[in-house]
């Protein structure tokens, strides 16, 4: 019985002697298969071999020899590659230069064999949190519309509360009326939607719960087109925001003031506008793009100066301004532009709750293409409920609880 080859010493001594290779291999043929089969395979082996070992190298007629430098990548023959990349390095070489180094780096060259590793978690940018509705006054109502009643209170000049006015009288004296002057702040649910489509395959296949991320996902875009409407809305079919509001008082830049610039005589300002009962409430709103010009604040002091803001790079910058927050927003406007800075009290900033983040799915809209379709639904209106900066007592200079800076352009 012809033996196996079981070791691999005895593999390598065969692949130098094509001889014993072929009259051990005659043998295993010969158990292996058939009697017809074994004889045609054992000549045709024998044959091979002996010609292989008798004849000398091929000359192509095109010049092509397999045995010259460079051809079937420079190794005489197949026992020859295999001794050079056999992993005992007693006998291989996988520095031998006729060798192609593989790696992961290029897919083509290996890469595409290595499994990726694959995590259930998906990576985003996280949305700021919202900057008006935890200050705002927020109202839940049952119906689409909503009346307020307020009091129209637009000058202290005289009289408060819109017409109300207080009399020294003397003893026995007549009385002199006054009434205040009312009003209604109205609001009118606006529908704001989110709405997306997805493949059942993909729903099927995705190693991440798609309907439980949608249901995180557009909650938060929500959220944060709503902040975006009480800054910047404009009242039609959405929210009116403080940029737009009535009440907004814009505080002129500094004679000669260069353009996208901020300087500590625009703060001083603002803070001066601010309606003296709303200073405690009031925090800064500015863009991003306003922290350099902050940072770099200075006040003129006889012939020198001093920084003001930021006294040193050591420590993490101040987070307010005259002792009020300080919110950096991508949401207010960028240096420069009106309402880049804000110096606002929020509780005058009122919102109508008609309908909270609702979320349904449904896979009957896209039948036809296989897909499920989710959709997202708010109902909600806001607006500043006063509509009118204040005149004060004394003073030209009118005051508001919502100020900004004027574009510097």
């Amino acid at each position: 019985m012809a033996e196996e080859i079981r070791s691999q010493a005895e593999l390598e001594n065969l692949l130098e002697q094509p001889d014993k290779m072929a009259d051990r291999v005659d043998g295993l043929v010969r158990e292996k298969l058939g009697d017809t089969v074994k004889e045609q395979v054992t000549e045709t082996l024998k044959g091979v071999m002996d010609a292989q070992a008798k004849r000398p190298p091929m000359v192509d007629p095109n010049g092509y020899n397999p045995e010259a430098a460079g051809a079937n990548l420079g190794f005489k023959n197949f026992g020859e590659f295999l001794k050079t990349i056999h992993p005992n390095p007693r006998i291989g070489n996988m520095t031998d230069s006729r060798l192609k180094v593989l790696g992961e780096g290029q897919g083509d060259q290996g890469g595409f064999l290595v499994p990726e590793e694959f995590r259930a978690e998906l990576l985003s940018l996280a949305l700021e949190q919202a900057v008006v509705r935890p200050r705002a006054m927020v109202i839940p109502i049952a119906q689409n519309n909503i009346r307020i009643p307020a009091i129209r209170d637009t000058s202290h000049a005289s009289t408060v509360f819109g017409g109300v006015r207080a009399y020294w009288t003397p003893e026995s004296g007549s009385q002199t009326a006054s009434e205040p002057t009312f009003a209604q702040v109205s609001l009118t649910a606006k529908k704001l939607t989110g709405y997306t489509t997805a493949s059942n395959e993909l729903l099927a296949d995705s190693a991440i719960a798609l309907s439980a991320l949608l249901g995180r996902m557009f909650p938060e875009a929500l959220a944060y087109f709503e902040d975006d409407a009480f800054i910047n809305g404009d009242g039609a079919g959405e929210p009116l925001g403080i940029l737009n509001a009535d009440a907004l008082i814009t505080v002129t830049k500094e004679t000669g003031q260069a353009a996208t610039t901020i300087v500590a005589e625009n703060l001083d300002k603002m803070y001066s506008r601010m309606l003296p009962s709303s200073v405690g409430n009031a925090v800064w709103i500015a863009h991003p793009d306003t922290f350099p010009q902050l940072a770099s604040l200075s006040r003129a002091v006889g012939t020198g100066g001093s920084a003001i803001w930021v006294s040193n790079i050591s420590d993490g910058p101040p987070s307010s301004i005259y002792g009020r927050p300080l919110i950096f927003s991508e949401k207010a406007q960028t240096l420069g532009t009106a309402g880049d800075i804000y110096f606002v009290d929020l509780s005058y900033y009122v919102i109508a709750d008609r309908q909270a983040v609702t979320m349904a799915a449904s896979e009957h809209v896209r039948f036809t293409n296989d897909e499920m379709v989710w959709r997202f639904v708010e109902r909600i209106d806001g607006r500043p409920w006063i509509d009118s900066a204040l005149t004060p007592r004394n003073g030209s200079n009118t005051l508001s609880p919502f100020v900004n800076l004027a574009a510097r352009a």
